[in-house]
C-alpha cells in the first residue's frame, strides 16, 4: 500500500471516528443493556421458567419455593437475587422466596440457597451430576436470619463456552442434553452464553441466495465433529458432506435452544459473517477480493479439506453476505438479541500491519453486522492479541479496537487466568472487556487449575482504576472436568471481593460429597497446595506419554527426551489420594466422590507412566535391556490399568460419546458422518 494512500486513509478514518470518540463506553454499555432487557419475556413467563428448572432438579420442593422477578430498581439498577423466608407461614407449603431481576438471577439465587444453606451441590452431568442428599425434607428447610440476603452482580455479565466448545463436547447433544445444560448455566448465573448451534443451515440459505448451490457447500461445510474449525475457516470438507437432514435437526435443535435460554432471561451471543466462503463463491464473483488462505494443521496440506478462501472485509460482497447472514438468523429467531461473535483475525494475520487499513477492516466487519441489526455489538474473543502478539502491538490493536463506535465492541480477554491482557493495554484501550478463564484446551482431561487467580483475578481487574470490565466468563474449549475449579468461576459473577480459597474449599468439599469428612478436606488442602496451584504459564496440558503417539527415536542422542508437563509434587498428590481412599467408607454411594476418586486416581497413575517411560527411554540409551524390558513391562500395565480403572466409571467411557452419536444418526450415511458405521 502506498504512503500516500496510507496518510488518505488515516485522514478518513479520522474524520469518521471524531463523532464516535465522544462516546462514553459506561453510557452505552447501559444503553445496551436497557435494551437487552427490554427484549426480555414477561416476568410470569421467567417465574415459570425458574419453577420449570426447579422442577427438574428437586421435583418434590416445588411447592416449597416461592419466585417473583424483580426490577433492578430493588438492587440500585443492578442485577441481584433476593432470598428471604416466606411470610407469614404458608398453608400450601411455602418456606423461601427467592426474588430476582431475571430467572437467571432466581436459578442462581436458589442454588446459593441450596449451597449455603442446605449444603448441596450441582454439576456437570459428567462429573456427578448432583449432590442433593443433605437437603432436608419439604416442610424443615433452614430459614435465614433477619430480613434473609441480597446478592449483586458487581458486572453486568457472565460469560459462557468457546467457539470450539462444540466440537469437542457437546455436537452429539439433543435437545434432553442441553435441557441439562441450560439448567445447570441458569443456576450457576451464566447469563451471556454462545448459541453456534444450527448455523449451518442458515448459511445454506444464505449461500443459495448467492447462487451457490447445496452441492457446493458439500465441501464446504466440515462434518458434525470438525465444525468448530470449519467455521473458522482452517479446514473444509473434512468428516462431511452434512446431509440435509443433519442442517434441518440442527436448525431445529437451536430454536428450541434460544427459547430456553430466552424463557430463563439469558441474552445469546450469535454468529456472524468472519470471511469465510466457499470455494464456489470466487468463480461466482471473480472480482471479489477473495484470498486463499495457508495449510491450518491439516492432513498432508491435502487441497481436498485444506486452505480455505477468505473475502477480505474491504470488498463491498463481504458487508452484503454479513448483512443477509444477521437479517436471515432474525429471520428465522426473531429479534433475540444484539450480540454477535466475529473473530475474522483469530490466527489469520491481515495482510499488512498499516494501522489505517486494519481499522477499515474492523469498520466494515461491523457495518456488515450492524446494516443487519442497526443495533449490534462485536463481541470478539481477543486471543489473537495474544497469540500474535507479535502483530498485534499497541498500535494495530487500537486502530482494530477503536474501528467501531465505542461501547459497540466487546473484547473476550480470553486466557486472562494465565496471560492477562488488560494489563498492559490501557485495559484495551477503552473498550469494555469480559476477563475470561480459558483453562481447558482440547478437552483434555487433567486434574489443572489456578484457585487463587479465579478467586482474584477478576476482583482485581474490575477494581482497577478506569476499568473497562463488564462481565466475567468461562471460555473453556472442553466441558465436564475440574468440577472445582468451574464452582468458583461461576461464583465470581456474583462476589464482589476475593475468595478465601481454602474456607471455600472445605464448604465446597462437604457440599460435593454431602458431609464432612476429615480425610477428604484434609486431601483437597493438599491439592489446592499442588495440582490446582498451577503458575507456570503453560498453554496446553495433559501432555502425559500415556495419552500421546509413540513419536520419540530414543536412538537419536541428539535430540531432547521429551518432557512431560508437571508442576507440583507427585508425592503430595499421592498422599491426597491415599485419604480419599481412606474416606471411602463414610461416602459409599456418592457419585461425586466416585468420579473424584477416579479422576485423582488416573492422574496419579498418569505421571507415574511419565517416569517409568523416561525410565525405559534411558535404559534403551544405555543399552540396559533388563531395564528396559523390566520398565516397558510398567508402562503397558500402567495402561492396562488406567483402562480398568477407567472402565469402572461410565462418565470416563467412549461409549457414552458413540452412543450419542448413534442415536441423532437417521440412516447410513450420517452413521458414517458419526463414526459409528466404521466401528461397526
Amino acid at each position: 500500500m502506498s504512503s500516500f494512500n496510507s496518510l488518505f486513509l488515516v485522514l478518513i478514518l479520522t474524520v469518521a471516528l471524531l463523532p464516535i470518540a465522544l462516546a462514553e463506553p459506561g453510557e452505552t454499555i447501559q444503553a445496551l443493556l436497557k435494551r437487552l432487557d427490554s427484549k426480555r419475556p414477561s416476568p410470569s413467563v421467567q417465574e415459570a421458567a425458574a419453577k420449570a428448572v426447579l422442577k427438574r432438579l428437586l421435583p418434590g420442593y416445588v411447592s416449597s419455593f416461592e419466585f417473583k422477578i424483580v426490577s433492578k430498581d430493588v438492587c440500585g439498577g443492578k442485577s441481584c437475587f433476593l432470598i428471604s423466608n416466606y411470610s407469614p407461614l404458608s398453608k400450601n407449603g411455602t418456606e423461601i422466596v427467592v426474588k430476582g431481576t431475571t430467572a437467571v438471577e432466581i436459578a442462581s439465587g436458589l442454588y446459593w440457597y441450596l449451597k449455603y444453606w442446605c449444603g448441596a451441590h450441582v454439576s456437570w452431568d459428567k462429573t456427578g451430576v448432583i449432590q442433593i442428599a443433605s437437603i432436608p425434607k419439604p416442610g424443615s428447610l433452614p430459614l435465614l436470619e433477619d430480613e434473609g440476603v441480597t446478592i449483586q452482580r458487581p458486572i453486568p455479565w457472565n460469560y459462557y463456552q468457546n467457539v470450539v466448545t462444540s466440537s469437542y463436547s457437546y455436537v452429539w447433544w439433543d435437545l434432553k442434553r442441553w435441557e441439562k445444560e441450560i439448567d445447570w448455566m441458569a443456576l450457576h448465573g451464566v447469563n451471556l452464553p454462545l448459541a453456534f448451534t444450527g448455523q449451518e443451515a442458515i448459511w445454506q440459505k444464505v449461500f443459495m441466495d448467492f447462487n451457490i448451490s447445496k452441492e457446493d457447500l458439500n465441501n464446504f461445510f466440515g462434518g458434525p465433529a470438525f465444525l468448530a474449525w470449519a467455521r473458522m475457516g482452517n479446514l473444509h470438507g473434512w468428516g462431511g458432506p452434512l446431509s440435509q437432514n443433519w442442517l434441518d435437526q440442527q436448525l431445529t435443535l437451536q430454536k428450541q435452544i434460544l427459547s430456553r435460554m430466552l424463557e430463563l432471561g439469558m441474552t445469546p451471543v450469535l454468529p456472524s459473517f468472519s470471511g469465510n466462503i466457499p470455494a464456489t463463491l470466487k468463480k461466482r464473483f471473480p472480482s471479489a477480493n477473495i484470498t486463499r488462505l495457508g495449510n491450518w494443521a491439516s492432513v498432508d496440506a491435502d487441497p481436498r479439506w485444506c486452505c480455505t478462501y477468505l473475502l477480505d472485509p474491504s470488498d463491498p460482497l463481504f458487508v452484503e453476505i454479513g448483512e443477509a447472514f444477521i437479517r436471515r438468523q432474525v429471520e428465522e429467531y426473531g429479534d433475540v438479541t444484539d450480540i454477535y461473535n466475529c473473530d475474522t483475525f483469530n490466527e489469520n494475520i491481515p495482510p499488512t500491519n498499516n494501522p489505517a487499513y486494519i481499522s477499515l477492516l474492523g469498520a466494515s466487519v461491523y457495518k456488515a453486522m450492524s446494516k443487519g441489526d442497526k443495533d449490534a455489538v462485536w463481541l470478539m474473543q481477543g486471543w489473537l492479541f495474544y497469540e500474535d502478539s507479535v502483530f498485534w502491538k499497541p498500535p494495530q490493536m487500537k486502530a482494530l479496537l477503536h474501528s467501531v463506535p465505542f461501547g459497540k465492541m466487546i473484547v473476550l480477554d480470553l486466557f486472562a487466568d494465565v496471560k492477562p491482557i488488560w494489563k498492559y493495554s490501557s485495559q484495551f484501550y477503552d473498550t469494555p472487556y469480559v476477563w475470561c478463564m480459558l483453562h481447558n484446551f482440547g478437552g483434555n482431561l487433567e486434574m489443572y487449575g489456578n484457585l487463587d487467580v479465579i478467586s482474584s483475578g477478576p476482583i482485581d481487574a474490575r477494581v482497577t482504576k478506569n476499568s473497562t470490565m463488564v462481565g466475567v466468563g468461562m471460555c473453556m474449549e472442553g466441558i465436564e472436568h475440574n468440577p472445582v475449579v468451574y464452582e468458583l468461576m461461576s461464583e465470581m459473577a456474583f462476589r464482589g471481593e476475593k475468595v478465601q480459597v481454602l474456607d471455600w474449599l472445605k464448604s465446597y468439599s462437604r457440599r460435593r460429597y454431602g458431609k464432612a469428612v476429615h480425610e477428604v478436606e484434609a486431601a483437597w488442602e493438599i491439592l489446592y497446595r499442588t495440582v490446582y496451584n498451577c503458575t507456570d504459564g503453560i498453554e496446553d496440558h495433559n501432555t502425559d506419554f500415556i495419552v500421546k503417539f509413540p513419536d520419540l527415536d530414543p536412538s537419536n542422542r541428539s535430540s531432547a527426551l521429551p518432557q512431560a508437563h508437571l508442576w507440583y509434587s507427585t508425592q503430595k498428590v499421592i498422599n491426597a489420594l491415599r485419604l480419599f481412599l481412606n474416606a471411602g467408607n463414610h461416602l459409599a454411594g456418592s457419585a461425586t466422590y466416585r468420579y473424584d476418586l477416579v479422576d485423582l486416581t488416573r492422574q496419579v497413575l498418569s505421571k507415574l507412566a511419565n517416569q517409568v517411560y523416561s525410565d525405559a527411554i534411558t535404559a534403551f540409551q544405555q543399552k540396559d535391556a533388563k531395564a528396559l524390558n523390566l520398565h516397558i513391562q510398567k508402562f503397558i500395565q500402567l495402561i492396562k490399568d488406567v483402562d480398568v480403572l477407567l472402565a469402572s466409571d461410565d462418565k470416563f467411557l467412549l461409549g457414552t460419546w458413540l452412543q450419542s452419536a448413534n442415536m441423532l444418526a437417521k440412516n447410513h450415511h450420517e452413521l458414517s458422518m458419526s463414526g459409528m458405521q466404521e466401528l461397526k
